[in-house]
């Protein structure tokens, strides 16, 4: 068994108490905190990406990864290389 709304609910379905009806948020879930402090200050996900030099370890993964593919390019290719 269902019920229907009351024409109460209707007129305010924010909970702000002025009767509106405006149902849009004025804060998204991610803006405010847990304390319910709106923080204005960008978070590390905002601060943008300054580059490095690169690492020697990095670069051994990378000539690695791109030795794996152009062997399984080849061996794909022509299958009786090696």
């Amino acid at each position: 068994m269902s019920r229907a709304p009351s024409p109460e609910a209707d007129d305010d379905r924010d909970g702000d108490g002025d009767g509106d009806g405006d149902s849009e948020w004025r804060f998204g879930v991610d803006d405010v905190g847990p304390d319910g402090i709106i923080d204005d200050e960008p978070e590390v996900e905002q601060l943008p990406i300054e580059p490095e030099s690169p690492r020697a370890e990095n670069i051994v993964f990378v000539l690695l990864g791109v030795l794996l593919a152009v062997g399984l390019v080849v061996v794909t290719v022509y299958p009786g290389a090696f």
